[in-house]
């Protein structure tokens, strides 16, 4: 949605049940003045129904809208989904009051690699930014997400994309460098020329525990050097300092930008890591105007991450509201709980040091009480909340 003059302007979206979904591609507008919705009939072929898009008014009063995501039933229980590239133009029609008409327009420059996800903002002189985002490699029975952190921009007066490069005070000199010694092999320049490459989340399925812990996701945070763009890092001049990385945003989805005063500023978002999808909580600014580097307002905390994830049905929603002791039939694990069999918590013990340290007795726990088949995601959830209420309890 968009601000239009006294109108907000709302194109398309989704709708999805527990049974079955719908995208659109409609047009709403809701005058300001009168406070009522009118649904639009523009001329033209416009998008096909999506969600997820970009929408920013030109300075000549169109609106621009780019990209999104949508999925339909291949066959049944099968579904495919679609991360669209295409780019259109919604454009009030002259003379004729309340008309307007679609056109598809296909900008020049350096388009942005699909995706989804991607976050956008307004960016000085009329332009509009668009930072990150996902690009899902899709199966029959399974789906593959690669998170990016590369910027881009469209200038809607020259209907024209181009990559947010970062001006580093020595970067046009390590390009040069970097453009002979990278003759050799392949690796140095897909680090440079290759935004958006999948290696951050490759490190990440690394260094997750396989016991579904996150206390080291601070590690991939802090080497996020595979984004590609040219850095301020003094890498090449001073080799002992190769390995310091990059100060950046890390590879991410449905980020939270703003900008003020020509600065744009980057909040949170979210990755995922095999079955794990991970919530962020760091703050970013870089200066659109110098386009020197990215400063780390605050830094990602370990300790502030969540793995969050969907129920898969009742019965499981159900399986860890018993195991964090909100049922009346649980009074064998109350006791259990007010017993001394448990593992201890130590005086003054975070929950987040305490997980660690006995989730494999948790695991072991929720494992014997599971049932028989039970997905190994499920005994883990319902390892981490037993773990938790009895350590609350012990509070």
């Amino acid at each position: 949605m968009v601000a239009w003059k006294r109108q907000l302007i709302l194109f398309g979206g989704f709708h999805e049940s527990t049974r079955d979904y719908v995208y659109y591609n409609d047009v709403y507008t809701f005058d300001l003045d009168t406070s009522t919705w009118t649904k639009l009939s523009p001329s033209g072929t416009g998008p096909t129904p999506r969600s997820g898009c970009q929408m920013s008014v030109t300075p000549q009063g169109s609106i621009v809208i780019y990209g999104g995501y949508s999925k339909q039933r291949v066959r049944k229980d099968v579904d495919r989904g679609t991360q669209h590239g295409d780019m259109f133009l919604l454009k009030p029609e002259e003379g004729r009051e309340g008309r307007w008409a679609w056109t598809r327009i296909n900008p020049s420059g350096a388009k942005p690699t699909p995706r989804s996800g991607f976050s956008v903002a307004a960016a000085p002189n009329h332009q509009t930014l668009l930072f990150g985002g996902v690009c899902d490699e899709e199966e029959e029975e399974s789906l593959q997400g690669d998170f990016l952190n590369d910027l881009y921009f469209y200038d809607p007066a020259r209907n024209r994309w181009f990559a947010g490069q970062l001006k580093g005070p020595k970067a046009e000199k390590r390009r040069r460098r970097r453009g002979k010694r990278a003759e050799p092999g392949t690796a140095d320049k897909q680090e440079v020329e290759g935004p958006g490459a999948p290696e951050p989340l490759e490190v990440v399925r690394e260094v997750v525990s396989e016991a579904g812990t996150v206390v080291t996701i601070k590690q991939v945070l802090a080497a996020p050097s595979s984004s590609g763009r040219p850095a301020s890092d003094d890498d090449e001049d001073s080799p002992d300092e190769a390995g310091v990385p990059t100060v950046e945003p890390s590879p991410r989805s449905n980020a939270m930008l703003a900008v003020k005063h020509g600065r744009l500023y980057l909040y949170g978002g979210m990755f995922e890591a095999g079955d794990r999808q991970v919530t962020l909580s760091d703050l970013y600014c870089l200066d659109l105007h110098k386009m020197d580097a990215w400063t780390a307002l605050v830094e990602a905390d370990p300790e502030g991450q969540e793995w969050l994830e969907e129920t898969d049905s009742e019965e499981d929603s159900d399986e860890v509201e018993g195991a964090e002791g909100g049922g009346e039939d649980d009074e064998d694990d109350d006791d259990d709980d007010d017993g001394g069999e448990h593992p201890s918590v130590m005086p003054g013990e975070p929950f987040v040091d305490y997980l660690p340290r006995t989730e494999q007795y948790w695991v072991k726990l929720a494992r014997e009480a599971a049932a028989p088949g039970a997905q190994e995601k499920r005994v883990l959830r319902s390892a981490q909340a037993m773990a938790k209420a009895f350590f609350e309890a012990s509070a």
